[in-house]
């Protein structure tokens, strides 16, 4: 069966929009209605008027759109899900707050902050305690909107994005379960979660290709260590990496610490993959053109798979902590 014209069919019969995150396959990619980084997706989504969703990405992505557009009908070729996301739950983000507590802190002077890789039940507890939601895209402005609280910042689940963003802005952070974590005596106290496609880069690379090209130029994603981020040339979301990489003169070498299938089409010349193995996202890779027919046929045949639900309580404080982020500019 040829999928592609098949989905193209599909996609001209049915009111349906194809979302495609920008890790997903080339051939998955080019076949979507809307593209981008976490950020942009949630706000295209909820601005969107076809009643069906198909999103291609990681199940953490297909609830945020239900969270926030719970009148459409979200389904996902595949419901794989994010390892940094699986790293926390509810119970573990209980378990943090109460570390906290613990050590002086009162629940009322915490202001959680959660990176949109996370579960929506994640999310729902952090909206329940006035929290928000941030994506890399826009960190550093929720951080700094939630400073102006004055209470204690816990950043989960990503460390490296929480010790990134504390360090730009100097601040002072620690890692839950890391050493000695004293939530007195920093502003940002972060769970210990990670991104193990980000993990894979390391200083050594930058040694590397900073030895074999002199004049290249190093640009990293947040998610990865804060010794890569520190030795960088520049530091940025998806959409801010796309970005810088393709103002640059095309002759000027630059070396791209995210994932393979973003770096792999950014642009045709001069441009590397910061790791000697392919950092390649096992579960975005997931989908494939067969997964996306069946699901856009299964639409056809009124008998939708894959479709994407969330417990009304949990849905309620969920958009809350996304609307607080969608909110800020």
């Amino acid at each position: 069966m040829d999928y592609k014209a098949e989905i193209l069919r599909l996609k001209e019969k049915l009111p349906v929009t194809i979302v495609g995150h920008y890790y997903q396959r080339d051939e998955v990619f080019e076949l979507a209605d809307i593209t981008g980084d976490s950020l942009e997706l949630a706000r295209k989504c909820q601005l969107d008027n076809n009643p069906w969703v198909v999103f291609c990405g990681v199940g953490f992505m297909g609830q945020s759109v239900k969270v926030i557009a719970p009148e459409k009908r979200v389904l996902m070729p595949k419901i794989a899900c994010c390892a940094m996301a699986r790293m926390i739950d509810g119970s573990y983000f209980d378990d943090s707050v109460n570390y906290m507590v613990e050590r002086g802190i009162k629940k009322e002077d915490i202001l959680p902050i959660t990176y949109i890789n996370s579960d929506a039940t994640v999310k729902a507890k952090v909206g329940q305690m006035g929290g928000l939601v941030c994506t890399s895209s826009n960190a550093y402005k929720i951080i700094e909107k939630g400073l102006e609280s004055g209470k204690k910042i816990l950043f989960v689940p990503d460390r490296c994005l929480g010790q990134n963003f504390a360090n730009a802005m100097g601040l002072k952070s620690c890692v839950i379960g890391e050493g000695e974590c004293d939530p007195k005596e920093a502003d940002i106290i972060c769970f210990n979660g990670f991104c193990s496609v980000h993990q894979l880069f390391t200083v050594d690379d930058i040694k590397f290709y900073r030895q074999k090209y002199p004049d290249i130029l190093v640009a990293v994603h947040p998610e990865c260590d804060p010794s890569v981020v520190k030795e960088a040339d520049f530091v940025g979301s998806t959409s801010q990496l796309i970005k810088y990489v393709q103002s640059l003169p095309e002759d000027q070498k630059v070396v791209v610490g995210t994932e393979y299938n973003l770096v792999n089409r950014l642009r045709k010349k001069n441009t590397y993959v910061l790791s000697a193995t392919k950092p390649e996202c096992p579960t975005m890779n997931e989908t494939t053109l067969e997964d996306l027919y069946r699901v856009l046929k299964s639409i056809e045949d009124g008998e939708p798979i894959n479709e994407i639900f969330v417990d009304a309580k949990v849905a309620k404080y969920a958009k809350l902590a996304l609307d607080r982020m969608l909110e800020i500019k």
